[in-house]
């Protein structure tokens, strides 16, 4: 269980902060790059770059360079597999009857 905290832990340093959560909702609609990203949340490049780092960190975000450009898209495996795991930890657990 103590991996599945650490891991949801992350998760939610990772969209934590309305600015990351933006990134993250911009994202929802295909890989961009930075620039791309810093022209649709209104943040500066510097900036979405400071949160790109940590929403990579997280797991949440993945980065993939295409000749000049690299592209940020959204780590959709890692997050659904960690909200299953979640679901199933949150689970009632069954009672056993008493015979």
């Amino acid at each position: 269980m103590s991996d599945l905290c650490d891991a949801i832990n992350k998760f939610g340093k990772g969209i934590g902060s309305p600015p990351r959560y933006r990134i993250v909702e911009a994202l929802f609609s295909g890989p961009k790059t930075v620039g791309e990203l810093a022209d649709k949340t209104k943040q500066s490049q510097p900036l979405v770059s400071q949160h790109l780092r940590v929403l990579k960190e997280t797991g949440l975000v993945r980065d993939e360079r295409r000749g000049q450009e690299v592209l940020y898209t959204l780590n959709a495996e890692h997050t659904i597999r960690l909200l299953k795991r979640l679901s199933e930890e949150l689970k009632p657990k069954k009672k056993r009857k008493k015979t």
